[in-house]
């Protein structure tokens, strides 16, 4: 048997998600390893953020969960409908929300609880809550002071994305940190483009509410 070359993990590479899942259903198992290696951090990203804090151990089921989801549906995958990204994310947020759901879980949790990941969501109060798009969060060699502030607004978006209600943190998060356009979230979502735009809109305001005190500070030093 001739040995593995380099070739075949570039050809993967190289080939678009839904070219990947039919390869997949086809019998290419490491086809699946190429989706797998590809879209793991984001996904896992989406459905921690989605699911918050309070339900923080239950992630990594969801998570897997929702790969399950993926292989046993192979076969039925279709890249006639919607991509296999927005079909990915849609499976992952239909069963983070049936968690949610099971868990009884209301907007109870509170912004003073600031534990979280701090730099990383920085990144997405930039994008997300910045006019400007966060440029100043990008600089080449922050001081101390400035990488503290940006660790705290981190930390208090995660505490104020708790607070959002689920349908409005899921729409913010797809749009904002995964890219997805209003289209693409209408699909998975499952509702009309005006719902979505409410959704992100109301959103939006309440996230600009609970980070005041962060985009203060920086409206001073603009």
């Amino acid at each position: 048997m001739l040995a593995p070359t380099a070739a075949t993990p570039s050809l993967h590479d190289a080939m678009p998600d839904d070219q990947l899942m039919l390869a997949y259903a086809g019998g290419d198992t490491t086809a699946f390893d190429a989706l797998y290696a590809r879209h793991e951090s984001a996904l896992f990203r989406f459905v921690r953020r989605l699911m918050g804090m309070r339900l923080a151990s239950e992630v990594d089921e969801v998570f897997q969960d929702t790969w399950l989801r993926i292989v046993a549906a192979r076969e039925s995958f279709s890249p006639q409908g919607a991509t296999w990204r927005t079909w990915a994310f849609t499976i992952a947020h239909n069963l983070a929300m049936d968690r949610l759901r099971m868990s009884g879980r209301e907007v109870a949790f509170y912004a003073h609880d600031e534990d979280g990941d701090g730099l990383e969501a920085a990144r997405l109060f930039s994008r997300g809550l910045l006019r400007d798009g966060g440029a100043a969060r990008d600089a080449a060699h922050p001081s101390a002071e400035e990488t503290a502030f940006w660790r705290a607004a981190g930390r208090r978006l995660l505490a104020c994305l708790d607070e959002l209600p689920d349908d409005q943190r899921s729409a913010f998060l797809l749009h904002n940190e995964d890219g997805f356009t209003v289209e693409a979230l209408a699909v998975t979502l499952d509702v009309g483009f005006e719902t979505v735009r409410s959704r992100l809109r109301y959103g939006l305001k309440k996230l600009r509410g609970c980070m005041e005190r962060y985009l203060s500070v920086l409206e001073h030093r603009a």
